[in-house]
């Protein structure tokens, strides 16, 4: 049931970057428990694919019973993570250092934008704003045009719940050396940053420039970009390297096209593409498949969400289930051993409260006082 079966996770519950993280640790087998808040405007469940995998339990956090009844659960975790702005875990008596030192080996996961300091730290912000600071942004578009937003994958995701992940199965690898705790601090603008890393090293070597749109892997390159089918729509070329652009020429009857000559001189570019968006509107985006699809050219539709779920590629992989009345996607990467496997779908907040307390140690007639007192 994945590799991280056996490790126990305190997920207190919030928004985006955070409920990903924790359905990815869930996702490889980790129990992952959410804490959610019981008042009036208690956060809904984030969406019904991202609160997958996981129990819920609610408390009451304004209550001295009900930070205790957390402060429990720490006792018995692996982990914490949280996605609060700076200092409110510490105003509701479950900082850090409260929590390590009832649990001196607990990893404590923090998902901010800004970082845990910093000017910015306490304003604030979305994943648009995060990937503006720190450069990605300026470098998503078409020349001559505004920057493009590439959905909240940058920032909320790959740049921060995936470094959450990251940082947090790294610091319990650490943890288990040591036998000390401590603090992951996660922020979508380091996180997001490091993505670019690639293009931080071509532009110290003058191969990339700041004028977006015109760069080998943004669209400024013809040969790779997207281009539209007779029928309206799309698909994607990446042939890169000389030998499968070669191929490409050879098999859309360019290979004597001097537009198409010189492949990696930029000036010649522009008539490159009127060649090229000439071409692949000339036929269907499945008559393109038909000719293209599985061979060196580097080829692939463009498929919506529906579409990419019922390729056969996807299909023979896996990679998509339909799993609790809905499609989404498999839990990755794969295992040879220790394959992950979606169990539970997203729970309504406090769903699993008394099963969920009583399997992380907490006695039932704890359990019914705090519901006596209105505390679960």
């Amino acid at each position: 049931m994945g590799p991280l079966q056996g490790i126990r996770v305190i997920e207190m519950a919030g928004i985006g970057p955070g409920p990903f993280c924790a359905m990815m640790l869930a996702d490889m087998g980790a129990d992952v428990l959410r804490v959610d808040r019981k008042t009036a405007n208690a956060l809904p469940v984030d969406d019904p694919v991202t609160a997958r995998g996981r129990r819920s339990v609610t408390v009451d956090l304004k209550q001295a019973d009900g930070v205790e009844t957390v402060l429990k659960l720490v006792d018995s975790a692996d982990a914490l993570i949280e996605g609060f702005r700076p200092g409110v875990m510490e105003r509701l008596g479950l900082g850090p250092d409260t929590c390590l030192e009832r649990n001196p080996s607990l990893v404590y996961g923090r998902m901010t934008g800004w970082g845990q300091d910093g000017p910015l730290a306490h304003a604030a912000g979305h994943d648009l704003n995060y990937i503006a600071l720190s450069g990605v942004l300026h470098s998503i578009g078409r020349t001559g045009h505004k920057p493009t937003p590439p959905l909240n994958l940058v920032g909320d995701y790959g740049g921060g719940a995936l470094m959450l992940a990251f940082g947090t199965v790294c610091a319990l690898l650490e943890a288990r050396q040591s036998g000390q705790g401590q603090v992951v601090d996660a922020a979508m603008t380091d996180g997001s940053a490091l993505l670019m890393s690639l293009f931080h090293g071509l532009k110290a070597q003058g191969l990339w420039s700041s004028n977006r749109g015109t760069n080998l892997l943004d669209g400024g390159a013809p040969f790779y970009d997207t281009y539209t089918c007779a029928d309206g729509r799309y698909i994607s070329i990446g042939a890169l390297e000389p030998q499968f652009y070669a191929e490409l020429l050879e098999r859309l009857g360019l290979t004597d096209d001097p537009d198409c000559a010189r492949q990696m001189n930029a000036k010649a570019w522009p008539a490159m593409r009127e060649r090229f968006e000439t071409v692949f509107a000339t036929r269907t985006r499945d008559e393109w498949c038909e000719l293209l699809e599985g061979t060196d050219v580097c080829f692939a539709p463009v498929l919506d969400m529906n579409e990419a779920a019922d390729h056969p590629h996807n299909q023979a992989r896996g990679t998509f289930v339909h799993h609790d009345g809905m499609t989404q996607a498999a839990p990755a990467p794969r295992f040879s051993r220790t394959r992950p496997e979606l169990t539970t779908g997203a729970r309504e907040p406090g769903a699993d409260t008394d099963t969920a307390l009583a399997d992380w140690g907490i006695d039932a007639v704890t359990i019914k006082e705090l519901r006596d007192k209105g505390i679960c």
